[in-house]
């Protein structure tokens, strides 16, 4: 099965976010591997600013679990040969160029060096309650929640410029997650897979977004907070098998 089979399958799945920065090696590691055994599908890597290179972490990450490890990255300085792969993201809610094409052209031959597998990744920047770290480091301004027709509509332009997912994001540690509505009225114009992440922080905010269509759900400040929610989202995923 390849790397984007693994997002296209029916089943609903659950991604665990690590912020470099935030995270050791040796934490990560444990983290990983906690995720892996409560159903976790994927282990991502990322941040809005990573001022560390990431290749032991990912390393020790990839020797305590068999899940993709798949890098999440918030700048072309957040590559590395040891992850499986990569959301090559365009932010494509926002108007600055440097997160739409910009970097990615800088990126791009160190990525055909590393041979790293990409997905191309439709980024929407969705109002959280507060200014997100991806806003602030984009210069650029989330989508309002109440222009739905403007979030399907980016959505759908995504879909149409070939890209493979749209990434539903209301940030790290938002204080409202993208809600349902968004959720349903966006799965109903793509036909491309769904991630939702950002202010996700209970069993009930998991199930709601399951249920209003989600195929990926992406977990990292609240189990940052409290890794004992890996246990309680993982039975939240089983009951959605």
């Amino acid at each position: 099965m390849n790397l984007y089979s693994k997002f296209t399958s029916k089943n609903k799945k659950l991604a665990l976010l690590i912020d470099p920065d935030k995270t050791s090696g040796i934490e990560a590691a444990k983290l990983a591997k906690n995720a892996e055994e409560n159903g976790f599908s994927f282990i991502f890597v990322g941040g809005s600013l990573v001022t560390e290179p990431i290749d032991k972490l990912v390393e020790k990450i990839k020797l305590s679990c068999n899940i993709p490890v798949i890098l999440f990255p918030g700048s072309p300085l957040q590559l590395t040969p040891k992850a499986d792969g990569l959301l090559l993201l365009s932010l494509i809610s926002g108007r600055n160029p440097e997160y739409l094409i910009g970097h990615h052209v800088n990126a791009a031959p160190v990525i055909k060096k590393y041979k790293l597998v990409t997905i191309p990744t439709g980024y929407i920047l969705i109002n959280g309650g507060k200014v997100s770290s991806t806003e602030y480091m984009s210069n650029t301004k989330a989508i309002p929640v109440t222009k739905i027709d403007i979030i399907k509509s980016t959505a759908l332009a995504g879909e149409m410029l070939g890209l493979k997912l749209i990434y539903l994001e209301a940030g790290s540690g938002a204080h409202n997650s993208v809600s349902e509505e968004i959720i349903k009225e966006v799965k109903k114009t793509v036909s491309i897979p769904v991630i939702v992440g950002g202010g996700i922080n209970n069993t009930k905010q998991l199930t709601s977004i399951f249920n209003a269509g989600a195929d990926v759900v992406v977990i990292g400040t609240a189990i940052e907070k409290d890794q004992t929610l890996i246990k309680k989202l993982g039975k939240v995923l089983k009951n959605k098998q």
